[in-house]
This record gives C-alpha cells, sequence and structure tokens, in this order.
C-alpha cells in the first residue's frame, strides 16, 4: 500500500506538550504517522492512500485544539508585510497584556507599601485585579483545562491554580474574613507566625504573575510568527512582471500570467521571471543567490537558466519551461519548508520542570489540608495552609527565568549585531560541535576582486592598468567592474575609448590612445594571434588552478599581460575560524563553487573539511548527512541557496548582508557581515542559556524551600510577598548580568 503526506496546520498549541499530546493522538489511529512541531505549528502526517483528512482533523479537535488543511501557498502574491502584522491572535495577545500590565501597576503599589494603603484600598485592589485574573490570565486558565480534561498538567495549569486560589482566597478573606475591614493594612513582619488568613488578600500575586508571564507569552508568540516568513521573502525573490513577445511585440503582464513555452525578453540588470532556455543573446546571469557560485556565469543560445537569477549583461530571449511551483525557486521554497517542519521542537525548559513540579505542589496542597484536618484544627486553617502552598507555588520567578535572560540576552546581542530568534535557539547551541560554513559572502566578501597584475617583460603595469581599465570601464560585466574600479583607484581617471566593441562571451576591443587593444578570455587573445610567453602562460595556469578568473590584455599585435581576478576572503575569516575551533566546534566549508576556488579559500582560513560544488537541494543533503552521523551542526550563510541549508541545520546563522530570506530561515541572524559575530553569538547563546538555567534552579528552589513552611502554616502574607518579589528580583539582576557580554572583535 503506498502513502501519501498531509499537511496540518495546528491551533490553539501553548507549550511543547501540546505538541507531543497531539502528535501521540495522531499516531495511534491506524496507518497514521505523524509528527507535530510546535514552533511551526504544524503537523506533518503520512497516511495510507485515499485516506480522509478530516478524520485527522476531527481527532486533533477531540484532542482540544484546532487543525485545517493549509492553503497552496507557491503561486500565491506575495504580500508585502511583516509576518505579525494583522495577526489576530498576536494583537489579541497584545492588548491583552498592555490592559493586564496598567491595571497591576497599582494593584502592586498599594500591596507593597503601606504609605498607599488609604480606607478600602482592598476594594480598590479588588476592582483592579478582578479584571487580569478573569480576562488577563484567559489563556492559562483555558489551557488547564483543556490540559484537566485530558489528565494532564503544564505550566499552564499551575498559573491558573496560583492565581485562581490567590484571587479566591482574597475574595474569602474580603467577604467572610476580616480582610474588608476599614482600616486593614498590610504591614511588613520578618516573622514565620501562623494565621488562619481570614485578614490577609494575595491579589498582587494574583495580578503580577498574570502580567508577568503575558510578557513572556507575548515575546515567545512574536518570535514563532516569524516561522513562515522565509517562505514569503523566498517568493518574493522572482520577478513580479515579465516582458512576454506576443507576435513579435513585447508586452508586460504580471508573471502569474506567463505560460510554459512563452518567449519573455530579459534587460540587463533584471531578474529572469522563471526557469527556460535561452532563445537568443548571450549574457552573464548571477546566480550566486541560487547556486552560490561566486563567477557571473556565461550563457548564450539553448543554455538553461534559473528564474530569480540576475541578468548582469547583454538581451536575452528566454522561453519558459517551468512555470509557478515546478521552478527551482519554488522548488528551493519547498526545502526551506520541509527542513523547518521537520526540524524537531525544543521542549522549553520551564515546561520540563513544571511537568514534574505541577504534579508534585498539587499533591502537596492535598496532603496539606488533609493532615491538618486530621489533627484536629478548623477548616479555615487547614485551607489556608493548603492555599498557602499553591500560592507560594505560584512560578513568578519561574516564569520570569527564561523571558528575562531572553530579553537581556537578545538585547545585548542585537547591541552586537546579533539577532537571536528564541529560547529554542539558545538550547542549540549547548550541544552543536560541527559549523558548516558557506564561502561566498560569508568568509569571502562575495564581489569580484582584482588580486593580480602580471605584465610581460618591458610592458609598464600602469599602462596594462590603463588600457584595460579603459575598455572594461564601458562593460557592465561584473568582471569587467572589477577591474575598471582597481585600475581608476591606482591610475586615476581612465581615458575614453574608440571604436568600442563588445564580443559577447569573450571580451572587448577598441582604441585607447592610438593603441589597438583586446581584454578578454585568453581564448579571444588567440584568436588574435596574440600569445603569451611561457612564464606568463605558466601563471595563467597556475591562477586558473586554483580557480581563480584570468582576464588577458594585448594591444597593437602582441600580449602584454593578464589580469587575475577572484572573490576574495574577508580579513577576518581566518580569524573567526580560529574561534570557533576554540570553542569545540569542527569547521567544514560547504559551497557551490569549484573545488579549486573551494579548496585554496579552505586553505587560507585553516579548514580540513570541504564539500564543493553542491547544488542548493544537496546542501540540505550534506547537512542531513553530518547530522545522521551523530554531530550537531551549525550552519552559516548568507545566499538563497543556504537557506534549506539553514533551516535543516540544528542552529542556522544567517549573515544579514545577504538574502531575506537566508535570515528568515534561520535562527539567529549576524548583522554585520562578519563572521566573528558568529562566534559571539554563540557565545552569548551558550551565556543566555546558562543564566536561564541558573534562573530556574533559583527560582525552583526557592519554591521547594517556601513549600514546606507554607505546609505548616507559618508563613506570612507579607513576608511570602517580600520573598516572592526578592526571588523576582534576583532572577532580573542574574539576567542583568548578560549586559556585561564582550565581543571578540573588540
Amino acid at each position: 500500500m503506498t502513502a501519501t503526506g498531509i499537511e496540518l496546520e495546528i491551533g490553539g498549541m501553548t507549550c511543547a506538550s501540546c505538541a507531543n499530546r497531539i502528535e501521540r493522538k495522531l499516531n495511534r489511529l491506524d496507518g497514521v504517522t505523524a509528527t507535530v512541531n510546535y514552533a511551526t505549528e504544524k503537523a506533518r502526517v503520512t497516511v495510507p492512500d485515499g485516506y480522509d483528512p478530516d478524520l485527522l482533523i476531527a481527532e486533533v479537535e477531540r484532542t482540544g485544539y484546532t487543525a485545517a488543511l493549509p492553503s497552496t501557498v507557491e503561486t500565491a502574491p506575495v504580500p508585502d508585510r511583516p509576518a505579525h502584522q494583522d495577526d489576530p491572535e498576536l494583537a489579541a495577545l497584545r492588548q491583552r497584556l498592555i490592559g493586564s500590565l496598567a491595571l497591576t501597576i497599582p494593584v502592586i503599589a498599594m500591596a507593597m507599601i503601606p504609605a498607599l494603603q488609604f480606607t478600602y484600598w482592598q476594594w480598590a485592589s479588588l476592582a483592579l485585579a478582578a479584571p487580569v485574573v478573569v480576562w488577563g490570565a484567559w489563556p492559562f486558565h483555558r489551557a488547564a483545562w483543556t490540559n484537566l480534561r485530558h489528565g494532564a498538567a503544564t505550566m499552564d495549569t499551575l498559573v491558573s491554580l496560583g492565581v485562581s486560589a490567590a484571587f479566591l482566597w482574597s475574595l474569602y478573606a474580603l467577604f467572610l474574613g476580616t480582610a474588608g475591614e476599614p482600616g486593614m493594612v498590610h504591614p511588613f513582619a520578618f516573622s514565620l507566625t501562623r494565621s488562619d488568613g481570614a485578614g490577609n488578600i494575595y491579589l498582587e500575586a494574583a495580578a503580577g504573575v498574570t502580567t508577568f508571564l503575558l510578557a513572556g507569552r507575548y515575546v515567545e508568540k512574536r518570535a514563532k510568527r516569524q516561522a513562515g516568513a522565509a517562505l514569503r521573502a523566498l517568493l518574493a525573490l522572482g520577478a513580479k512582471d515579465v516582458a512576454v513577445l506576443r507576435a513579435g511585440v513585447e508586452q508586460r503582464i504580471p508573471v502569474e500570467e506567463l505560460r510554459v513555452g512563452d518567449e519573455f525578453v530579459v534587460r540587463p540588470g533584471e531578474k529572469i521571471a522563471t526557469d527556460g532556455i535561452v532563445v537568443s543573446g548571450s549574457s552573464a546571469i548571477d546566480a550566486s543567490m541560487l547556486t552560490g557560485e561566486s563567477v557571473p556565469v556565461e550563457v548564450a543560445a539553448d543554455d538553461v537558466v534559473a528564474g530569480a537569477t540576475v541578468n548582469a549583461g547583454g538581451r536575452l530571449v528566454v522561453r519558459a519551461t517551468r512555470i509557478g511551483s515546478d521552478t527551482q525557486l519554488a522548488q528551493m521554497a519547498k526545502l526551506v519548508e520541509d527542513a523547518q517542519t521537520g526540524k524537531a521542537a525544543v521542549q522549553r525548559l520551564a515546561d520540563r520542570i513544571s511537568g514534574v513540579f505541577v504534579p508534585i505542589v498539587l499533591v502537596i496542597a492535598v496532603v496539606t489540608l488533609v493532615v491538618w484536618l486530621i489533627a484536629g484544627f478548623g477548616a479555615t486553617a487547614a485551607f489556608t495552609a493548603a492555599v498557602a502552598v499553591l500560592v507560594i507555588a505560584c512560578p513568578c520567578a519561574l516564569g520570569l527565568a527564561t523571558p528575562t535572560a531572553l530579553l537581556v540576552g537578545t538585547g545585548r546581542g542585537a547591541q552586537l549585531g546579533i539577532l537571536i530568534k528564541g529560547p529554542e535557539t539558545l538550547e542549540s547551541t549547548r550541544t552543536v560541535d560541527t559549523i558548516v560554513l558557506d564561502k561566498t559572502g560569508t568568509l569571502t566578501t562575495g564581489r569580484m576582486t582584482l588580486v593580480d597584475v602580471l605584465a610581460e617583460d618591458g610592458v609598464d603595469r600602469s599602462d596594462l592598468l590603463r588600457f584595460a581599465g579603459a575598455l572594461e570601464h564601458a562593460s557592465e560585466h561584473p568582471i569587467a567592474r572589477a577591474i575598471a574600479h582597481a585600475a581608476a583607484a591606482e591610475v586615476g581617471a581612465l581615458p575614453v575609448p574608440e571604436d568600442f566593441a563588445n564580443v559577447e562571451g569573450l571580451g572587448v576591443q577598441g582604441i585607447v590612445d592610438g593603441h589597438a587593444v583586446v581584454v578578454g578570455r585568453p581564448a579571444f587573445l588567440a584568436t588574435w594571434s596574440q600569445h603569451p610567453s611561457p612564464a606568463l602562460a605558466a601563471a595563467q595556469a597556475e591562477a586558473e588552478r586554483q580557480g581563480r578568473t584570468v582576464v588577458a590584455v594585448g594591444w597593437d599585435g602582441a600580449a602584454r599581460g593578464i589580469l587575475v581576478v577572484a572573490d576574495t576572503l574577508k580579513p577576518t575569516s581566518a580569524q573567526a575560524v580560529g574561534e570557533l575551533e576554540a570553542l569545540g566546534l569542527r569547521p567544514v566549508l560547504l559551497t557551490g563553487d569549484n573545488e579549486a576556488v573551494a579548496r585554496r579559500i579552505a586553505a587560507e582560513v585553516g579548514i580540513d573539511e570541504v564539500h564543493a560544488g553542491v547544488l542548493p537541494q544537496d546542501k540540505v543533503a550534506v547537512i542531513a548527512e553530518l547530522q545522521a552521523s551523530g554531530r550537531v551542526v551549525a550552519m552559516v550563510g548568507d545566499g538563497v541557496n543556504d537557506a534549506p541549508a539553514l533551516a535543516q541545520a540544528d542552529l542556522g546563522l544567517a549573515m544579514g548582508t545577504g538574502a531575506d530570506v537566508a535570515i528568515e530561515a534561520s535562527d539567529i541572524t549576524l548583522v554585520r557581515g562578519d563572521l566573528r559575530a558568529a562566534v559571539d553569538a554563540i557565545r552569548l547563546s551558550r551565556r543566555t542559556l546558562g543564566t536561564i538555567k541558573g534562573n530556574l534552579f533559583w527560582a525552583f528552589a526557592y519554591n521547594v524551600a517556601a513549600i514546606p513552611i507554607a505546609a505548616l502554616g507559618m508563613l506570612n502574607p507579607m513576608l511570602a510577598g517580600a520573598a516572592m518579589a526578592l526571588s523576582s528580583v534576583f532572577v532580573v539582576a542574574n539576567s542583568l548580568r548578560l549586559r556585561a557580554f564582550r565581543s571578540v572583535a573588540r
């Protein structure tokens, strides 16, 4: 029996355990194999042919979540808007956070500052806190109820119980106890004494915890919403319209109306609208964004070209062979999506702790209630002690542990040009042992540069540059621009050539200062019977062996020298590779460029393992092979061709100077085009993760130490509030230490 893959968009998940629960439910169905990704909110399901997707959707809905089949995006128009804009769920969460914050600040202030405790202040606190506890904390209550129906407990369960317990006991104290009497105050008393709790309210704890955790949930949700932006950025690379030839007349139409077999015109500087075959014309195609090839590719009639590449030379007429979802660009978008969906969701540290902590707290609260009743104490005292356990266990510092360290760490990263997308990214840096580096734009500048000038005996270097630069200045080819720029920088103003002619795919010729000059491929000069000397021919062969581009120059019937052009190494790349090795990472070079170029660059920076001539889909395969061999892989790249590999890697780092799609597919964006920023990113991520772990430990230790005191009925409410505040202050102060992080570049 053959199988079919189905993708579902999942809604309503609040933590990684939700994804695990849906996955378990789907896998119990006959013939179904499912993986659910919390980060992308998608499920990938393999089912027998003919299986009704509605059965999958119904099963997810019975689990308490929503599911839907995704709409097709391959050929849809790409909206030019941020991923989070007009997102109803994110907008609602933002409104809930802002409203809760405005109401919570005065509640906490009145509870903690006796001078603000005017007559009946407790009733004002109730009026302010009630909307926060009911409306603000509704996402936690709803998730807790969903979990309860399925016999599970998560952080949402503990938050809902703690907030509800604090609020309901406050209502009891206000309406049935003595807390509602005029003149009631919360004095500071640093002593452990038993109390029946009828004169104490916990509204500041209920409102404060809700607001703190809403802030953390908002930060997480906003980062997670970026998951689909890679596909939008990738599809946006394509041309929006095209000059199609109809009855020999150019007609500009939207690219969506282009059909297989249509012939269209591509002028210099324009993007090729779709995959096709060149019908007429010749040019240089900049395909570096798709293939990683640093040198523009020469094309002529009958050559295949890919959509979204850029015509850097002459006019082309191309016949469309593939459109829409069949193009190389759309297939690459599918690779990005597959890699993202297939990436294992990282379990949040707080959820791991709460998975054990929540049931234990509930058991302790019930045991406390029963023991106090059996011991003969009154129901009020027994319930006070039980509720005190839930209140003191309410995870204020535990909830702050991740978002505060994340906010400070990512803020410091932004100052250093490092954009970290979320807590899952930090966990990935902990175990990474291999770092795969792209060549073009990552280790190298990504631009062609004149690196050597070799003249025949008796030929002046400045003459060689002036004559070649004068002709190349009139050309649009990227290699020509590199030569012209270097020549102008060294010899000054360049003369204007006469009788200039561009011989497509070979070179240029013209008259400069009265000399008949020819510049181009060595084979082009050979057609003019201009051959280099043996010494120059040997230098030419050596340059080509190293993967560099050789441009020959001749005038007045003789070869006069060669110009060597290459994509040069960034000055800081070698240092960065050394720093990465010092962090315990094994560097690997992965590039679409040829073997000779890759080996030369690898030798210059000290990399032993090289994978060259690799197509975009093969880059994903190389990453997967490394992972299958037991390595945890980080990937640094900057081009469209790197986007699928960045998504496949355990940790993706994109150069901010590169393509938007690479940035969106990555976990970390390096705003600077300096590979040392990757070193800083990994160091900062590991430091931030260590801070989060420290925060979680101390927040958890506080609860462990305080719960027995609460169970004994000896926890004064204000002392408990002060202790909770101090634990929160400690977590924040510990996180603020990340602001002292320093870059290796300083």
